[in-house]
């Protein structure tokens, strides 16, 4: 039985066929393996499967540190400690989509929330890009990033996983990727196409978004939920 006064939020986007992904990404494809009919007919009994062709990068996932760093972890050798535990999620979202995330945005919505951030936090960013831009043409090309000393500050604090409800912590005209720079400079992951931050914004709760156990993986899709008091 789930334990009374605690409450799930659901952090993740759908896997749909046509799902959007950064261009350089393999399209998400979702097709029929076998319907109830011809199961019925091969072996008598109904089952239903379809086949995933899908990116490791596609919709929700969350990056091993090999994507940006040859000699960086796979996922499947990552700590588990990445993906799940105490979280905090800062609201960024009175930053302009046309703006890098400053750490003097950060320090201000951490003042705001009248939170902190510990060694071995997940911090989420909420900026409202979700909520604003989800499948029109904006979602892919204008929305917030990390500059290159907001990363840095979220790492010197002992952030293990930064999340953001957009396809990148990086704005997407940064060609320095300054927020995977410094996940590869600090040996941390990222989380990507989160949504619902709003619920949790301004909120410390724990975090799980576990990645799939994909040997060699350069990053996974993961079910990214938080678990409040309610």
């Amino acid at each position: 039985m789930f334990q009374q006064g605690v409450r799930l939020v659901d952090l993740s986007l759908e896997i749909y066929q046509g799902a959007p992904v950064w261009g350089l990404h393999q399209k998400t494809m979702i097709f029929p393996n076998m319907t109830h009919e011809e199961s019925i007919a091969k072996i008598g009994f109904p089952f239903a499967t379809n086949n995933l062709l899908i990116n490791e990068h596609g919709t929700t996932h969350s990056d091993a540190t090999y994507e940006y760093d040859p000699n960086g972890d796979y996922i499947n050798d990552m700590p588990l400690e990445f993906f799940y535990g105490p979280a905090i999620c800062l609201d960024l979202s009175f930053v302009s989509p046309d703006e890098y995330i400053t750490p003097e945005h950060l320090q201000t919505a951490l003042n705001r929330s009248g939170l902190t951030i510990e060694k071995g936090d997940i911090v989420l960013l909420y900026t409202g890009h979700w909520n604003r831009a989800y499948e029109t043409d904006e979602w892919l090309n204008r929305h917030a990033g990390l500059n290159y000393q907001a990363a840095k500050w979220l790492a010197e604090k002992g952030t293990v996983n930064i999340g953001i409800d957009a396809p990148g912590i990086d704005k997407p005209d940064d060609t320095k990727y300054s927020g995977h720079l410094i996940c590869r400079e600090y040996k941390i992951t990222n989380t990507e196409n989160l949504c619902n931050l709003d619920q949790v914004a301004g909120k410390r709760f724990v975090y799980f978004g576990l990645p799939l156990k994909i040997r060699k993986g350069t990053g996974s899709p993961i079910r990214a939920v938080a678990l409040l008091d309610s």
